[in-house]
Parts: C-alpha cells; structure tokens; sequence
C-alpha cells in the first residue's frame, strides 16, 4: 500500500509549512525499503518540460551521456555540458554534519522539522506506509562512514518510485543557504576559546530529577516541570530551560544536570502547544499547529514557574533565590528567553518580507517568526528577575523591534551553529548582533560552534551537558557572581573567564569583538 504524491509548494503560514515538513517527514525515513527510487524528474529552468534521469546518472556525466533516459539525448546535444553541471550540483554535501543530525534527530520530532530543508524537491510517488526514522539514521551513517553526504545520496534514500525536482527553486535554496551560512564560517575560523577542565568537568555534587505539575493561571491545563538539583550542598541559584518548537525537557537535561552538579537548581517547563505531543496530535488531526498567542504564552510559562518557586508551590530539594534568575533555551525557547531579557516582538518587519519568497534572509526559521504576525506586538513580556540568559540558535531577524535591545534588562549570551540550517547564522544572529553594536557593548556576546547546527549543541540527560557545558556554566557562574553588574551598560563587566570555556570537539568563538570592529 502506498501514499498518494506528496507535492511539497513554499509555504508562507505555519500551518502548510509544517504539513509539508510532516509529510516529507515520512518519505525520507527508510523503511528497509525494497524499493528505492531510482527515476528524478527534473523540471530545467526556462523549458516548460520535464526530463527523466536515473539516480545513478546524475552521479557521474560519463554515465549520462551513455545513458538511455529523456535527459541523456539532451545532454548528447549539448556535448555533456548539462550532466557535467548536474553531477556538480547532485555530488554537492549536503550542509549538515549528518552523523550528528541523525543521532541526535532519531525518535526526535526535531526530524521531522529539520527535513523542511528538503522541501525544495518537489514532488515524491509512490511512498510506502510503514517508515522508522530509526532506519533512515542508519543509513545515514553507513553512507557517512565512507564521506559526505550529498543531495544524491538522498534521493536514493527515498522508499518512493520517483522524484520530481525544480532545479531552479532548488538552485536559488542551495545558494542562499550558502550565503547565509558563508560569514558564520568565516568568523568561526578564528582560534577558539581554551577548555577548562574545571568548567568541563561534571561537579561534584550529586543531582536528582523529579517530575511535577503546577496550576498557571494564563493556561487551563496544568503546566508539567522536569526539576534537577543537586540532592544536597545546592548554591541557591536557579535556571530555568526553554524548549523549542516540538521538542521538550528531555532534550536539554544535559544541560541542566550539568548545572545541577556545580549547585545550581534547574526547571525546566514543557510548553502546552508546542511540544512534542502537541505535534504528534497535529500530525493526527486531532489538534492545529501551535498557535500565534503561544508566542505570549511561553514566556508566561518561565514566569509562573519562578512564581512557583518563590512561593513554595514547586517543590524544590533546597530554598533557591527568586528575584535573581538565569534562562536559558534553544531555538523557539531560545526566542522565549529573549522575549524575558526585554526584547520587544513587533510585527513591523514581517509585513512584506513574510510573502516575499525572494528575500536572501528567507530561511526556514522564518516560517516559524512569521506565524507570530497577529500577536507579535502584544508579546513583550520582560521578566526583571531573569538578570541573564542563554539563548541558542534563536530565529530573531524578522520578530524583534530593531531598537529594543537598548532596552533589555537582562545580559544575553547568543549561541548559533557556523552550520545551521534552520536558523542559519548569517541573517539570525550575525546581522542583528552586528547591528545593535552598541548593544554588543553592554556585555552582551556572540559565541559561534564551529561545525555546530541545530541539534548537535542541544544534550539529553545521559550526555551531561554536551558542547556547550562549559560555555553555559562560565555564563550562569559569571551572572550569578556579577550580582547588580550583570545588567546590561557600557560599563558592564565581563560574564565569561578569559582562561577558557570551550569544548575539544566542537570549537567555539567569541566573535563579538569581531563585530564590534566590523570585521
């Protein structure tokens, strides 16, 4: 039994974006598949045609012009040149380290997300029902253990019979995607920061993990916490972690028991409506895509749990300090703790640029950032108490005011993969911060993971804080210590240690000053 063609069109609202994502989601997970497609249609530019091609030609333009398919006569009167300039883009690695994006996506709603990047293909026939995305990592790898992944490889993982791919949109997506990701790799090639094996190293005191449900007032349903603390000799400091989009606690408590071992108390909230279950119950059609007011609600969510802290209706192992919080998250939550830093959403800049598919900073983020256009300019939500924040890959370069990162009351520490292609670096972290310069210099800091993308900085229990453990403990130490000088101002003093906070496999660069000199 088998699907009907999954036709996958640019998406301007969240709602087709993430059908698309959910539906290629399940063509491109092998299912031990005993069919493979072996036939592309490739719609050319300028010629109102298509022409079919088999997979292996499209490797090899030798291959081609002996071959016997529609393009291959094509080719024959064009003295090669067209399969020439098809194995080049085919053999193209795909911009993604796939041994980490399949071992960190398997079993991840992240996967079905992240496969929006393969959206420009087109049109895939002909896939089979039964799919495990566990099999789709391990083809991945076994074609990874011989070298890069390319856009060929990934064709022929399909369990469909055939492809049709718009080179020209397909063309544009690529370039762009480069582009946006050509300055990150730029920057990050600078010498990384040292590692410190005290930042490094897991703490020494032991940790415990409880579950909880509090009652919130801005939500009918009760909000679920994940809690991990230090069993005893806690500091009294308290973190708090954001999700992203579809995801939850579970993949970010690395990073809190990281924290946990060194004292600190940490929270972590499953936002309603953006979950991981709230997308599995999308994809059965039992509920719609998250909602525009959740980009109100999530930060409500960080606020209610410190409120629950302060008054003793979260149970916690030791007292914590409320009135001074650190925030951290990733991707949407990454958004959230900005948003509780004093960022102001405004819809201004999504007006226009939401519908223009031709923008050069159209990312995939941006379908998220433009799904938030009837609330944004409702959802400044400052939280005092939060005095730093955590923020990885974070989309921001359609939702923020411009000018209201003068107004932030909390320090911000701005994370982003040199390889990120959801939220790529370039136009999401790289040109805000290089334009709010002077907001760059009240203590505010860009860091970029060299090789770094949109799941492999993230880290669940078992990895005990992954690459960015040393990084975030330097900052929360840093901003806990700093007390009233964690502010943000011109005169503020650093959070990071200048004798290191980097990691052995994935380097990481403070490029702010880079920026600040306009470099």
């Amino acid at each position: 039994m088998v699907r009907p063609p999954v036709r996958l069109r640019p998406a301007s609202r969240l709602r087709g974006a993430l059908l698309a994502a959910a539906a290629l989601a399940g063509s491109t997970a092998l299912a031990a598949p005993a069919r493979a497609i072996e036939v592309v249609q490739l719609q050319l530019p300028l010629l109102q045609t298509s022409f079919t091609v088999k997979t292996a030609e499209l490797r090899d333009p030798a291959r081609l012009i002996r071959g016997s398919s529609d393009l291959a006569e094509l080719d024959r009167a064009t003295n090669g040149s067209i399969g020439r300039e098809l194995a080049r883009v085919f053999s193209t690695p795909l911009p993604l380290n796939v041994r980490s994006f399949a071992n960190q996506a398997v079993g991840s709603p992240l996967l079905d997300q992240a496969l929006l990047l393969v959206s420009a293909l087109g049109e895939v026939d002909g896939v089979p029902d039964t799919i495990d995305s566990k099999d789709l990592a391990a083809s991945l790898n076994r074609t990874a253990a011989s070298g890069p992944v390319t856009v060929v490889d990934l064709l022929q993982a399909l369990p469909g019979r055939t492809v049709t791919v718009d080179l020209k949109k397909f063309f544009v997506g690529l370039e762009r995607l480069q582009r946006q990701q050509s300055e990150g790799l730029r920057l990050a090639a600078a010498p990384p920061a040292a590692v410190s094996p005290a930042l490094a190293a897991p703490g020494p005191l032991a940790i415990q993990r409880t579950e909880q449900t509090i009652r919130v007032r801005h939500r009918p349903e009760a909000l679920a916490v994940v809690v991990i603390a230090p069993k005893t000799g806690g500091n009294g400091r308290l973190a708090v972690i954001s999700h992203g989009l579809w995801d939850s606690p579970e993949g970010f408590e690395g990073w809190a028991k990281h924290l946990a071992s060194h004292g600190t108390t940490v929270v972590l909230p499953r936002h309603p409506g953006s979950d991981s279950s709230q997308q599995q119950a999308m994809l059965a059609g039992k509920v719609p895509p998250p909602s525009p007011d959740d980009l109100k609600l999530r930060p409500l969510d960080v606020s209610a749990l410190i409120d629950a802290a302060a008054s003793g209706a979260l149970t916690l192992p030791a007292p914590v300090r409320t009135d001074a919080v650190v925030a951290l998250g990733q991707s949407w939550g990454a958004t959230t703790v900005l948003q509780l830093a004093g960022l102001r959403p405004s819809a201004d800049r999504m007006q226009g640029r939401c519908a223009d598919l031709r923008d050069p900073d159209r990312n995939i983020s941006w379908v998220l950032q433009c799904s938030f256009k009837a609330t944004a300019d409702q959802a400044g939500l400052a939280d005092p108490r939060v005095k730093a924040v955590v923020a990885v890959s974070p989309p921001t370069s359609l939702l923020f005011d411009t000018g209201s990162s003068q107004a932030m009351t909390a320090r911000a520490l701005l994370v982003s993969g040199s390889r990120d292609w959801v939220v790529p670096s370039g136009p999401e972290a790289i040109a805000p911060m290089a334009a709010q310069a002077r907001g760059i210099g009240g203590g505010h800091r860009l860091v970029l993971a060299k090789g770094g993308d949109h799941f492999n900085l993230r880290s669940p229990l078992e990895e005990g804080g992954g690459p960015l453990r040393g990084l975030i403990l330097a900052w929360v130490n840093g901003a806990f210590q700093a007390g009233a000088a964690a502010a943000p101002g011109p005169t503020a003093p650093a959070l990071l240690p200048a004798d290191g906070w980097g990691d052995a496999e994935i380097p990481l660069v403070d490029v702010t000053p880079a920026l600040q000199k306009g470099g």
